[in-house]
């Protein structure tokens, strides 16, 4: 069993051990909690703290998200979350904590904050490639722009949906390559994009410096920022993806505090040529973080994001230099997660080839791109100390006929 959990009795192998304890919203019924995830229970923080067990400052009481718990802070943060490991770790509170835990599967997982904005990077230099050779057969497959700075746009929070929601296929605009103008309808080429997203707590007055990232960074969920590739090829330039991409994004239920994943900091790539002094980090580092995608249940890539070449923390620091502040509830995502090889990449248009090479599933059937019915789930962990994994839990979808 885990040596810090054991009068749980949890595995060894547990991902949701006292060394992760992600946080999440749930319901029963017309009612809604915050909650921390051990093993495969909740913990009821709001009746945690009602009952003294925990100091939040009254950030659980009465709150249907993480939002008033992200914002006290990481004094807070690290004053919680030692408190919930003594409460899950020691046998003597046994007594008091066990009627306060619910089974997941017993709840209602709900969206973990209110969205107060989102924003999108594309930071994945293999991915980036692949794209550029897919559309830019002939040029450079990177712009020129692209090791200078994250690259990124602004999402629409409001389409930020959790884990198990439907997705209706979008329509709009698509030009068929021999038409003369363009058509409406379904998107006929809709694809997933495997991300890390980082959930802001600590709001900010301007411009947040590099090395501050984890002052003000709550955690990490999983991302699925799908894709109409029909319609985001037609009308991306100049101002880039809109109704290709702002239709839905799903975030996975569970918040994986940064203090879970200290285990998990890798050094961050070589960057060449030099950045610019506002996005150079007295520790350059990203995250061992294995994702997994199963399209119908089949297991069809892992993407690395240890690899990822621009780091979380340049990220918060470039989507803020220009003095547009970060908010409580900013979710920003990595952009698609992709590896060198083509069992690596975080989207389908790169793992098909632009469709070029059909993926057989294991039911017999072959896909390109999504079609309706079509069921995508991601899943993802880190290391921990001491061997332990860290889980992030998935995120998944099923495609719907256009609303």
């Amino acid at each position: 069993m885990s040596g810090a959990a054991g009068w749980l009795e949890l595995a060894e192998d547990d991902p949701f051990g006292v060394e992760n304890l992600p946080y999440c919203a749930f319901g029963q019924d017309r009612f809604r909690w915050t909650g921390v995830r051990i093993g495969d229970r909740i913990l009821n923080l709001a009746a945690a703290e009602g009952r003294g067990l925990i100091d939040a400052g009254g950030a659980f009481l009465g709150q249907g998200n993480l939002n008033r718990f992200m914002s006290a802070g990481r004094p807070v943060w690290v004053r919680v979350r030692e408190r919930l490991t003594e409460l899950l770790s020691t046998a003597r509170y046994r007594e008091v904590v066990e009627p306060l835990l619910l089974a997941v599967a017993d709840v209602r997982l709900e969206l973990p904050f209110e969205v107060a904005d989102y924003v999108d990077f594309y930071s994945s230099l293999e991915h980036a490639t692949n794209l550029g050779r897919l559309f830019r057969p002939d040029a450079e497959p990177l712009l020129p722009n692209w090791k200078h700075l994250p690259v990124g746009y602004h999402g629409r929070a409001g389409t930020v949906v959790v884990s198990g929601t439907d997705v209706p296929r979008p329509s709009g605009q698509r030009k068929v390559a021999d038409e003369a103008g363009p058509v409406y309808g379904p998107s006929t080429r809709l694809d997933v994009e495997a991300e890390v997203g980082f959930v802001v707590g600590v709001p900010s007055e301007g411009a947040v410096a590099v090395d501050d990232f984890r002052s003000h960074v709550f955690g990490a969920v999983l991302v699925n920022d799908w894709s109409a590739r029909d319609l985001q090829a037609w009308e991306y330039q100049p101002l880039g993806p809109f109704l290709g991409k702002s239709f839905r994004t799903s975030v996975s239920p569970w918040v994986v505090p940064l203090d879970a994943l200290d285990a998990a900091r890798v050094p961050g790539p070589r960057q060449e040529p030099a950045v610019l002094p506002y996005l150079r980090a007295g520790e350059h580092y990203g995250y061992d973080i294995g994702l997994e995608v199963f399209w119908n249940g089949t297991l069809v890539s892992r993407p690395p994001f240890a690899g990822m070449y621009w780091t979380p923390a340049q990220q918060l620091a470039h989507m803020t230099v220009n003095g547009a502040w970060a908010r409580t509830g900013d979710l920003y995502a990595s952009g698609t997660v992709s590896g060198p090889g083509p069992e690596q990449t975080g989207s389908f248009i790169e793992r098909t080839w632009n469709g070029a090479r059909p993926i057989q599933l294991k039911d017999g059937t072959t896909r390109s791109f999504l079609l309706d019915g079509d069921t995508v789930t991601i899943r993802a962990t880190a290391p921990g100390p001491g061997g332990a994994r860290i889980g992030f839990g998935e995120v998944t979808g099923t495609i719907t006929k256009p609303e």
